[in-house]
Protein backbone atom coordinates (compact mmCIF):
# COMPACT_ATOMS: atom_id res chain seq x y z
CA UNK A 1 0.00 0.00 0.00
CA UNK A 2 2.74 2.00 0.53
CA UNK A 3 4.69 1.73 -2.90
CA UNK A 4 0.60 2.58 -4.09
CA UNK A 5 0.99 5.73 -2.15
CA UNK A 6 4.54 6.52 -3.50
CA UNK A 7 3.55 6.06 -7.24
CA UNK A 8 0.25 8.14 -6.75
CA UNK A 9 2.40 11.00 -5.12
CA UNK A 10 5.00 10.68 -7.79
CA UNK A 11 2.63 10.84 -10.88
CA UNK A 12 0.53 13.69 -9.04
CA UNK A 13 3.96 15.71 -8.35
CA UNK A 14 5.11 15.24 -12.04
CA UNK A 15 2.01 17.06 -12.96
CA UNK A 16 1.78 19.44 -10.87
CA UNK A 17 5.69 20.22 -11.55
CA UNK A 18 4.32 20.63 -15.40
CA UNK A 19 1.64 22.73 -14.79
CA UNK A 20 3.84 25.34 -11.98
CA UNK A 21 6.28 25.23 -15.11
CA UNK A 22 4.03 26.50 -17.53
CA UNK A 23 4.47 30.11 -17.01
CA UNK A 24 8.32 29.32 -16.71
CA UNK A 25 8.33 28.14 -20.05
CA UNK A 26 6.67 30.71 -21.45
CA UNK A 27 9.09 32.91 -20.07
CA UNK A 28 12.12 31.37 -21.65
CA UNK A 29 10.20 31.57 -25.10
CA UNK A 30 9.76 34.84 -24.53
CA UNK A 31 13.13 36.14 -23.60
CA UNK A 32 14.54 33.53 -26.39
CA UNK A 33 12.53 35.35 -28.93
CA UNK A 34 14.74 38.15 -28.89
CA UNK A 35 17.82 36.55 -29.85
CA UNK A 36 18.92 35.92 -33.07
CA UNK A 37 17.24 32.69 -34.72
CA UNK A 38 20.41 30.52 -34.60
CA UNK A 39 20.16 30.89 -31.04
CA UNK A 40 16.86 30.49 -30.17
CA UNK A 41 16.69 26.64 -29.69
CA UNK A 42 19.59 26.87 -27.73
CA UNK A 43 18.77 29.49 -25.06
CA UNK A 44 15.33 27.29 -24.78
CA UNK A 45 16.91 24.14 -23.73
CA UNK A 46 19.89 25.95 -21.69
CA UNK A 47 17.01 28.06 -19.97
CA UNK A 48 14.87 24.73 -19.60
CA UNK A 49 18.31 22.96 -17.77
CA UNK A 50 19.52 26.39 -15.66
CA UNK A 51 15.51 25.93 -14.28
CA UNK A 52 16.45 22.37 -13.46
CA UNK A 53 20.00 22.80 -11.84
CA UNK A 54 17.74 25.75 -9.79
CA UNK A 55 15.06 23.20 -8.81
CA UNK A 56 17.45 20.73 -7.85
CA UNK A 57 19.73 23.19 -5.57
CA UNK A 58 16.72 24.75 -4.09
CA UNK A 59 15.37 20.76 -2.90
CA UNK A 60 19.39 20.56 -1.18
CA UNK A 61 18.36 23.74 0.49
CA UNK A 62 15.41 22.30 2.56
CA UNK A 63 16.74 23.77 5.77
CA UNK A 64 17.22 27.31 3.83
CA UNK A 65 13.90 27.38 2.13
CA UNK A 66 12.75 26.67 5.86
CA UNK A 67 14.43 29.88 6.92
CA UNK A 68 12.76 32.09 4.13
CA UNK A 69 10.16 32.63 5.98
CA UNK A 70 11.59 33.92 9.02
CA UNK A 71 10.53 37.67 9.41
CA UNK A 72 12.96 40.32 8.85
CA UNK A 73 10.71 43.64 8.79
CA UNK A 74 7.47 45.24 8.99
CA UNK A 75 6.23 47.71 6.57
CA UNK A 76 2.21 48.86 7.14
CA UNK A 77 1.54 45.96 9.45
CA UNK A 78 2.65 43.76 7.14
CA UNK A 79 5.84 41.77 7.86
CA UNK A 80 8.18 40.53 5.34
CA UNK A 81 10.36 37.49 4.89
CA UNK A 82 13.09 36.72 2.40
CA UNK A 83 10.42 35.02 0.67
CA UNK A 84 8.37 37.68 0.00
CA UNK A 85 10.91 39.93 -1.37
CA UNK A 86 11.89 37.91 -3.79
CA UNK A 87 8.26 36.99 -4.78
CA UNK A 88 7.88 40.91 -4.85
CA UNK A 89 10.97 41.63 -6.90
CA UNK A 90 9.96 38.49 -9.39
CA UNK A 91 6.68 39.76 -9.83
CA UNK A 92 7.72 43.53 -10.48
CA UNK A 93 10.20 41.86 -13.09
CA UNK A 94 7.35 39.82 -14.86
CA UNK A 95 5.21 42.79 -14.91
CA UNK A 96 7.88 45.21 -16.63
CA UNK A 97 8.66 42.61 -18.66
CA UNK A 98 5.18 41.54 -20.22
CA UNK A 99 4.37 45.06 -20.18
CA UNK A 100 7.20 46.35 -22.40
CA UNK A 101 6.58 42.79 -24.97
CA UNK A 102 3.18 44.41 -25.37
CA UNK A 103 4.78 47.98 -25.93
CA UNK A 104 6.83 46.25 -28.63
CA UNK A 105 4.19 43.73 -30.04
CA UNK A 106 2.09 47.13 -30.55
CA UNK A 107 4.77 49.09 -32.15
CA UNK A 108 5.84 46.51 -34.45
CA UNK A 109 1.91 45.96 -35.98
CA UNK A 110 1.54 49.64 -36.10
CA UNK A 111 4.99 50.06 -38.07
CA UNK A 112 6.34 52.80 -34.98
CA UNK A 113 9.55 50.53 -34.37
CA UNK A 114 11.31 47.70 -36.22
CA UNK A 115 11.10 44.37 -35.05
CA UNK A 116 13.68 43.24 -32.21
CA UNK A 117 14.41 39.98 -33.03
CA UNK A 118 17.97 39.18 -33.29
CA UNK A 119 18.86 42.35 -31.21
CA UNK A 120 19.46 40.71 -27.71
CA UNK A 121 22.57 38.76 -26.91
CA UNK A 122 22.79 35.00 -25.27
CA UNK A 123 24.56 35.16 -22.29
CA UNK A 124 22.23 38.17 -20.91
CA UNK A 125 19.41 36.06 -21.63
CA UNK A 126 20.48 33.31 -19.76
CA UNK A 127 21.12 35.23 -16.93
CA UNK A 128 17.54 36.53 -16.87
CA UNK A 129 16.19 33.22 -17.10
CA UNK A 130 18.42 32.00 -14.36
CA UNK A 131 16.92 34.73 -12.00
CA UNK A 132 13.33 34.31 -12.63
CA UNK A 133 13.45 30.30 -12.48
CA UNK A 134 15.02 31.24 -8.80
CA UNK A 135 11.51 32.57 -8.81
CA UNK A 136 8.96 30.37 -10.40
CA UNK A 137 11.53 27.67 -8.74
CA UNK A 138 10.43 28.49 -5.32
CA UNK A 139 6.71 27.52 -6.06
CA UNK A 140 7.37 24.43 -7.22
CA UNK A 141 9.94 23.72 -4.52
CA UNK A 142 7.42 24.21 -1.76
CA UNK A 143 4.73 22.19 -3.69
CA UNK A 144 7.14 18.79 -3.83
CA UNK A 145 7.97 20.10 -0.34
CA UNK A 146 4.16 19.54 0.62
CA UNK A 147 3.42 16.83 -1.81
CA UNK A 148 5.66 13.82 -0.59
CA UNK A 149 8.35 13.50 2.24
CA UNK A 150 11.42 11.38 -0.01
CA UNK A 151 13.77 13.98 -1.36
CA UNK A 152 15.00 11.22 -4.26
CA UNK A 153 11.10 11.64 -5.02
CA UNK A 154 10.96 15.47 -5.41
CA UNK A 155 14.68 15.60 -7.19
CA UNK A 156 12.89 12.70 -9.43
CA UNK A 157 9.57 14.36 -10.21
CA UNK A 158 11.30 17.35 -10.76
CA UNK A 159 13.98 15.93 -13.34
CA UNK A 160 10.80 13.90 -15.37
CA UNK A 161 8.74 16.95 -15.74
CA UNK A 162 11.68 19.15 -16.72
CA UNK A 163 12.28 16.44 -20.01
CA UNK A 164 8.87 16.71 -20.81
CA UNK A 165 9.38 20.47 -21.17
CA UNK A 166 12.12 19.49 -22.54
CA UNK A 167 10.58 17.76 -25.13
CA UNK A 168 7.42 20.23 -25.84
CA UNK A 169 9.66 23.65 -25.49
CA UNK A 170 10.35 24.11 -29.10
CA UNK A 171 7.15 23.31 -30.45
CA UNK A 172 4.94 25.47 -28.15
CA UNK A 173 7.68 28.33 -28.80
CA UNK A 174 7.31 27.94 -32.64
CA UNK A 175 3.36 28.17 -32.14
CA UNK A 176 3.19 31.02 -30.01
CA UNK A 177 5.41 33.21 -32.47
CA UNK A 178 3.43 31.94 -35.18
CA UNK A 179 0.57 33.27 -34.12
CA UNK A 180 1.00 36.50 -32.64
CA UNK A 181 -2.62 36.58 -31.01
CA UNK A 182 -1.44 33.57 -28.91
CA UNK A 183 1.56 35.51 -28.14
CA UNK A 184 -0.55 38.37 -26.63
CA UNK A 185 -2.05 35.92 -24.46
CA UNK A 186 1.24 34.82 -23.17
CA UNK A 187 2.26 38.03 -22.21
CA UNK A 188 -0.99 38.26 -20.42
CA UNK A 189 -0.55 35.23 -18.38
CA UNK A 190 3.50 36.39 -17.80
CA UNK A 191 1.79 40.13 -16.49
CA UNK A 192 -0.82 37.57 -14.70
CA UNK A 193 1.58 35.99 -13.22
CA UNK A 194 3.64 38.84 -12.02
CA UNK A 195 0.18 40.35 -9.94
CA UNK A 196 0.09 37.24 -8.41
CA UNK A 197 3.60 37.17 -7.00
CA UNK A 198 3.50 40.93 -6.24
CA UNK A 199 0.28 39.13 -4.31
CA UNK A 200 1.91 36.68 -2.51
CA UNK A 201 4.89 38.64 -1.04
CA UNK A 202 2.31 41.43 0.29
CA UNK A 203 0.35 38.52 1.55
CA UNK A 204 -2.49 38.25 -0.71
CA UNK A 205 -2.70 34.86 -2.62
CA UNK A 206 -4.76 34.38 -5.29
CA UNK A 207 -4.82 31.01 -6.44
CA UNK A 208 -3.05 30.15 -9.66
CA UNK A 209 -6.29 27.85 -10.37
CA UNK A 210 -8.16 31.60 -11.13
CA UNK A 211 -5.38 32.51 -13.54
CA UNK A 212 -5.22 29.45 -15.06
CA UNK A 213 -8.72 29.13 -15.82
CA UNK A 214 -8.88 32.39 -16.94
CA UNK A 215 -5.77 32.03 -20.00
CA UNK A 216 -7.43 28.36 -20.74
CA UNK A 217 -10.42 29.75 -21.68
CA UNK A 218 -9.18 32.32 -23.62
CA UNK A 219 -6.81 30.10 -25.45
CA UNK A 220 -9.46 27.72 -26.21
CA UNK A 221 -11.62 30.31 -28.00
CA UNK A 222 -8.29 31.36 -29.81
CA UNK A 223 -7.59 28.03 -30.76
CA UNK A 224 -11.41 27.94 -32.03
CA UNK A 225 -10.92 31.28 -33.48
CA UNK A 226 -7.85 30.14 -35.68
CA UNK A 227 -9.12 26.76 -37.05
CA UNK A 228 -11.90 28.99 -38.14
CA UNK A 229 -9.48 30.88 -39.77
CA UNK A 230 -8.07 28.22 -41.56
CA UNK A 231 -10.90 26.71 -42.54
CA UNK A 232 -12.00 30.32 -44.40
CA UNK A 233 -8.32 30.41 -46.06
CA UNK A 234 -8.71 27.17 -47.56
CA UNK A 235 -12.57 27.90 -48.67
CA UNK A 236 -11.05 30.95 -50.35
CA UNK A 237 -7.93 29.39 -51.87
CA UNK A 238 -10.73 26.80 -53.44
CA UNK A 239 -12.74 29.26 -54.37
CA UNK A 240 -9.86 30.91 -56.14
CA UNK A 241 -9.08 27.25 -57.61
CA UNK A 242 -12.45 26.85 -58.64
CA UNK A 243 -12.38 30.36 -60.95
CA UNK A 244 -9.61 29.56 -62.84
Amino acid sequence: MEFTHLIIGFITLVILEIILGIDNLILINVLAARLPKHQQQLARRLGLMVALVTRLLLLGMLAWLAKLTAPLFTVADITLTWRDLILLGGGLFLLYKSTQEIHHAFSQATGAVAAHTGKAKLWPTLIQIGVLDVVFSLDSVITAIGMVDEVWLMATAVIVAVIVMLVAVDRIGDFIYKHPTVKMLAFALLFLVGVALVADGLHFHIPRGYIYFAVGFALVVEMLNIASDQRRAKAAAGRKKTKK
